[in-house]
């Protein structure tokens, strides 16, 4: 049986506490520290900043550290309360594909449970309905009558709504192009995101580069290589502002996990250093020498036989 507890404060201490293996807690927490690094602190949740690439680099190798052999850690980006994360953090445009594997590739390199959200892998994005009436959550209500009344203006309360309202997770699953996304013949609680008709199950299916394919290449190889399992996780490049970069190691492998978190092509020196290792997995078609990161590209690498 697994057991997981969501502590929204949890701090990795507290977190070894209820996940150690010698306990009797909880299997894992939720914690979402991570989350919160694109919110201007000290304010609300509506009030964003660009992510910072170093404190997310520096926030996640705490937790991958600090739980290392004394407990274990619950690895996700999107639940029913949060955006989407590929249009949160990547880039749901020109590059809907590439980041939200290269995103799927980060997270699921590291050692813990992954969690997908459904859609998440199809790469499914935040909705932008064109009125506030077309909104059910509460909260997304109540924000915008307050902001209102504080003298927002409309469209500025808007964008806040396109960026995080929890209604960007709840519109219903996109299983086909049909009407209401192929979810129901009736009518739904909720209206379905608009770009249903190219973003959906049937499509990701029918193409065997899509999301959804990538994502079960992703599970295949942790269920094959007990390196994602035990291996010990140590980040690279921490001060890089575009690279998320990090090894895992056991006593059998040595693995790299590469990513570029930008629309652009980025330089990195630990391709030719690893170029004699065996590429696993990588989201462009098509392999390419050097040491160049095409935009949100992503690389896991792997030396085997130690």
């Amino acid at each position: 049986m697994i057991t997981v507890g969501e502590a929204w404060g949890a701090t990795p201490e507290i977190a070894k506490k209820y996940s150690n293996p010698d306990g009797s807690e909880f299997s894992m927490v939720f914690q979402f520290e991570h989350i919160m690094l694109d919110q201007e602190e000290g304010k609300e949740k509506w009030d964003t900043i660009p992510l910072n690439l170093v404190k997310l680099k520096k926030c996640l190798a705490k937790w991958q550290n600090t739980l290392y052999q004394t407990g274990w850690n619950s690895l996700f980006m999107n639940n029913h309360d949060l955006p989407r994360i590929v249009s949160r953090w990547g880039n749901d445009g020109k590059y809907r594909k590439e980041s939200a594997t290269m995103l799927a590739t980060m997270l699921h390199g590291m050692q813990g449970t992954p969690y997908i959200y459904q859609g998440e892998e199809l790469g499914m994005t935040n909705v932008q309905f064109d009125s506030i009436e077309e909104y059910e959550d509460i909260e997304t209500l109540n924000m915008y009558k307050e902001r209102l009344e504080k003298g927002y203006q409309p469209e500025e309360i808007m964008q806040s709504i396109y960026a995080r309202s929890r209604d960007n997770a709840r519109t219903p699953m996109q299983w086909s192009g049909d009407e209401n996304g192929g979810f129901t013949t009736g009518e739904p609680w909720f209206a379905v995101n608009p770009n249903y008709t190219r973003i959906n199950a049937k499509e990701a299916l029918e193409d065997e580069n899509s999301v959804f394919y990538y994502y079960q290449k992703l599970i295949r190889l942790r269920k094959e290589n007990p390196v994602f399992v035990n291996g010990k996780f140590e980040l690279l490049l921490p001060e890089d502002e575009r690279i998320f970069a990090y090894t895992r190691t056991d006593e059998h492998t040595k693995m790299l996990v590469c990513t570029n978190f930008t629309d652009e092509e980025v330089s990195c020196p630990l391709l030719d250093e690893w170029k004699a290792g065996e590429v696993w997995i990588r989201n462009y078609e098509d392999d390419r020498e050097g040491n160049i990161l095409r935009p949100y590209e992503a690389v896991i690498i792997a030396f085997t036989g130690k």
